[in-house]
């Protein structure tokens, strides 16, 4: 429950405003299933519906499989709106690659990392947001200065010339700095879940792995289900890593069926710009294909929400032109401030947190800004106005 206990009544909203909202929502790479997304979700919405002045109750999570989805009934004094929301996770692939013994996931990890260089990834990532190359590099620097460390360890005794016994001793040494002090102390950075992030990168650019392909007929299916609900209007929204999941659910939708949308109002809402992520290796021609697709379809708005302090974001990138399509439509950018949604002291906690940043663009604000996104999938406004500051348009 959150806020008063709203209770949809007879109430004529105004023309701009949605009575029926859709919204599709992909998140990130987060080890979170449909039922921790919907308790993240109304703990924001709880908070958006203090700073905003309405009321909202988000109902239980619904639905088997990959259609899990829960209502929200959202009420102000001059409005009332619906939102069906269904969650498009990808906990299982997650915990499958978080999973595997620690070996195998570090060996994969520096695999992915090699397939991101000899794609061309690394070289593109620090030509277009070069915060974002280190962010790619940060995790498996982080492990590899740690390896070599280990390594000088346990050759102690060969640099110091000392007798053989000692090299039992430095082994033991070598391997309790790292796995008892460096991966506990690395898991601040959450580096070994950044290793499986770049696998499922890798995944979703190549497109070879069968699992995932098969995930994504599933998200397919549920997502047309999901599109053919009546609304006013559609809200497809992706966060990091899961931007690259929803360009190819709807780009596979749009190829098999270019008339799905027609007359309906869609927006296609991006967050952080993570596309490029994938896009940018060389062998996600599928992938930028699809860009091509969506950003062509004239019922779909595509808004794409960057942040000049989440690193982990393409920030002023335009992501259909550099997906290989400059001639076709651009998403609209518009541009967010962090620290103006959160209060002084929260911003403090969290500024140097990289992974803490890049989650606030799906968290609830400490006060009224430009972009809440519990208010644009639970309010009146339509997304596209969240182009522009909408803190003028909330009745």
């Amino acid at each position: 429950m959150t806020g008063r206990r709203a209770v949809p009544v007879a109430k004529a909203n105004p023309p701009e405003h949605i009575g029926k909202r859709i919204v599709l929502h992909f998140p990130g790479f987060e080890p979170l299933d449909a039922h921790k997304h919907r308790q993240r979700y109304e703990r924001s919405l709880r908070k958006t519906t203090t700073v905003w002045g309405f009321s909202a109750d988000a109902g239980p999570i619904r639905g088997p499989g990959a259609c899990r989805y829960f209502d929200v009934e959202s009420q102000g004094a001059t409005w009332c709106t619906s939102s069906r929301i269904h969650i498009f996770d990808h906990n299982d692939i997650v915990e499958q690659l978080n999973g595997r013994p620690l070996a195998r996931r570090l060996a994969l990890g520096f695999v992915g990392a090699a397939r991101v260089v000899l794609g061309g990834g690394a070289f593109a990532y620090f030509r277009h947001a070069w915060r974002f190359g280190l962010f790619f590099v940060f995790p498996f620097l982080l492990v590899g200065l740690a390896m070599a460390a280990s390594l000088v360890i346990a050759a102690y005794p060969h640099w110091l010339g000392l007798a053989p016994w000692h090299y039992p001793l430095a082994i033991v040494l070598a391997y309790a700095f790292f796995f008892s002090i460096f991966l506990p102390w690395s898991d601040r950075f959450h580096t070994l879940h950044l290793f499986s992030d770049w696998e499922m990168a890798v995944a979703l650019a190549h497109l070879d792995r069968p699992d995932v392909l098969g995930w994504l007929e599933d998200c397919a299916a549920s997502a047309r289900a999901a599109l053919c609900e009546e609304a006013d209007e559609y809200v497809i929204s992706s966060h990091s890593m899961g931007s690259s999941v929803a360009v190819h659910v709807l780009g596979m939708l749009l190829e098999r069926e270019p008339d799905l949308l027609e007359g309906k109002r869609v927006a296609f809402v991006t967050l952080g710009g993570a596309v490029l992520q994938c896009a940018l290796l060389r062998p996600a021609r599928m992938l930028r294909a699809r860009v091509g697709v969506i950003a062509r379809a004239t019922e779909i708005s595509w808004l794409d929400i960057q942040c000049l302090t989440d690193a982990v974001n393409f920030y002023r990138s335009k992501v259909v032109a550099l997906a290989g399509h400059p001639d076709a439509p651009q998403a609209q950018i518009a541009f967010i401030r962090i620290k103006h949604m959160l209060s002084p002291e929260r911003y403090r906690r969290i500024k140097r947190d990289l992974l803490r940043v890049h989650r606030q663009y799906v968290l609830d604000g400490d006060q009224r800004a430009s972009f809440d996104f519990s208010l644009m999938t639970a309010g009146p406004l339509p997304a596209v106005w969240f182009a522009n500051d909408i803190r003028a348009h909330m009745p």
